[in-house]
């Protein structure tokens, strides 16, 4: 296990939120044998506007320097982080002409960088291990500045153009071939990024086990109206056409979904069936004991070439707690086969919701508990510190 090290997270997500992050289970866990210095995401003056304006919320205060940039945060795995935020940069997804796009993308790494290397000397942090969390364009822009020992670039995801447009997929092939190794957590991105750089590994996502567990389910219960449950974001991924088709063939299931509802198609369309509900979205450690609620949980995303690259957390997290699975079969995850219902079409999808439901029993809860405890984040943690190790003795 890695231990000692200097670790910098570049990451493109927050620390905080609504949902699990990987990066974030992650890095709290290194952290309780080596010092690592998370770098939130970099938020933009349009994010000040916006969290002025109470449309969302940015660390605005320690953005300005108003307040301290970096802060340190005690971790669930007895660790802790240091927190850094960067000053806010120019929104510049939108600049269409390349070369403009490089000058004022070159000033926003600029601050960037200079933020984050003062921060690195205030801590005597030398020789870090940087670790880019699914953040090719900062990334690439920090390689050979921060005086580290290795990069690594961990991808938990595939690239889509919602946010920067075209201009992601040469910049993360770019970024895939000079970083010492690239960590992912499926197997088809593994075999997409092996064409890029034959260092690349797979670590899957996990699930704090003993959280979740703690409201497992024991035995089936008896009840009239089964619950069908989601928890998540429900954005560009979600596919209304087959969760609508199971809402109308099933008029006594009860849908419910919670959580960030960022296309407001869904709640559009599945807003008017009786038998549907919405709620807001929770905080993570809400969530053990929503799931436990359901009868059955669903991961509805569309088939495509983005989500093939997807290996859900949702997934460990109903299993979790005994609640059985269906999903659509938008990627290959054949390590859960005799576990998860995957449907390849809407009727499939009905069909596997009936199954799982009337074929529940309290030997499939056991086995689906036993499943998810060998996926714990620490087990996980473990992995990606090994990966670590195995580039750093390639790199002697």
């Amino acid at each position: 296990m890695l231990k000692g090290e200097n670790i910098v997270c570049i990451s493109n997500t927050t620390w905080y939120g609504e949902y699990t992050k990987s990066t974030v289970q992650l890095m709290s866990l290194l952290a309780k044998d080596n010092n690592v210095l998370f770098v939130e995401y970099p938020f933009t003056w349009k994010d000040i506007i916006n969290t002025w304006r109470k449309k969302q919320k940015a660390p605005v205060m320690r953005m300005l320097g108003l307040k301290p940039t970096c802060e340190q945060i005690s971790t669930n795995g007895n660790g802790n982080v240091y927190h850094l935020v960067s000053p806010p940069v120019l929104p510049v997804d939108f600049i269409k002409i390349d070369g403009i796009f490089k000058i004022f993308f070159g000033f926003n790494t600029f601050l960037y960088r200079k933020r984050l290397k003062r921060k690195l000397k205030q801590l005597g942090l030398k020789d870090p291990i940087v670790v880019t969390a699914y953040n090719p364009f900062y990334g690439l822009s920090m390689v050979g500045k921060l005086d580290e020992k290795l990069n690594v670039y961990y991808c938990y995801d595939g690239m889509g153009t919602r946010r920067h447009g075209k201009r992601i997929f040469p910049m993360d092939r770019k970024f895939s071939t000079v970083v010492d190794g690239i960590v992912v957590t499926s197997d088809y991105l593994k075999e997409d990024k092996k064409e890029f750089n034959s260092n690349s590994y797979v670590v899957k996502n996990g699930v704090d086990f003993s959280l979740f567990n703690q409201f497992a389910k024991k035995a089936v219960k008896d009840k009239e109206r089964k619950i069908v449950g989601y928890i998540g974001s429900m954005d560009h991924r979600f596919d209304i056409d087959t969760v609508e088709y199971a809402v109308q063939n099933l008029k006594d299931f009860d849908f419910e979904f919670t959580g960030n509802l960022r296309n407001k198609e869904i709640k559009e369309r599945l807003g008017k069936y009786q038998n549907v509900k919405f709620f807001p979205a929770v905080q993570p450690g809400e969530v053990p004991a929503l799931l436990a609620k359901s009868d059955v949980g669903i991961i509805p995303y569309l088939m495509n070439d983005i989500n093939k690259n997807i290996y859900p957390l949702k997934i460990n997290e109903y299993l979790s707690v005994g609640v059985p699975v269906v999903m659509n079969a938008f990627a290959h995850l054949p390590e859960f086969d005799t576990q998860v219902s995957v449907a390849k079409n809407k009727e499939e999808f009905v069909k596997s919701l009936l199954s799982e439901v009337n074929n529940d029993s309290d030997e499939r809860i056991q086995n689906r508990i036993q499943v998810a405890s060998q996926n714990s984040w620490q087990a996980k943690a473990v992995e990606f510190a090994d990966v670590v190790e195995t580039l750093m003795n390639k790199k002697l």
